[in-house]
């Protein structure tokens, strides 16, 4: 274990689980303690989580296209809640249709979030990110 703590879920009402849980055991591999919620998880799940397990970062995932809207507001709840400054991280299929990455990424940093992936990002690559994120130093 590296001592952080990652919440993780499939936000709204998607109910895509594989993928949810290739990056629960991909984490938990890397050594982190992960909580993972499953799926259909609202936002306010995704903060007591964080707040219970004094949670380093949360990671949200969407595969039905609604992610943009089940986002919305969370990290102002994070931040009336106490959860000043943690990362929020989303990836997956976040819009429907075809739309720049670019664009997408944009909406989602201007709504408070850290980190955006799009759809098909290795898992590594977020891995990667939240080592350097937390300071977890690999041997």
């Amino acid at each position: 274990m590296n001592g952080k703590t990652i919440v993780t879920g499939v936000i709204g009402a998607d109910a895509h689980a594989v993928g949810n849980k290739i990056i629960a055991f991909a984490l938990q591999q890397e050594g982190y303690n992960v909580v993972n919620l499953g799926v259909m998880v609202s936002q306010e799940e995704y903060i007591e989580a964080a707040i219970e397990t004094n949670a380093d970062a949360i990671l949200v995932s969407s595969l039905y296209g609604h992610g943009e809207i089940d986002c919305q507001g969370l990290r102002e709840k994070c931040e009336e809640a106490g959860l000043h400054n943690i990362p929020l991280i989303a990836g997956g299929n976040l819009v429907v249709g075809k739309q720049e990455f670019k664009d997408v990424e944009e909406r989602f940093m201007k709504m408070g979030f850290t980190k955006i992936y799009p759809p098909g990002t290795p898992i590594e690559t977020t891995i990667a990110y939240l080592n350097d994120l937390l300071g977890v130093k690999k041997d």
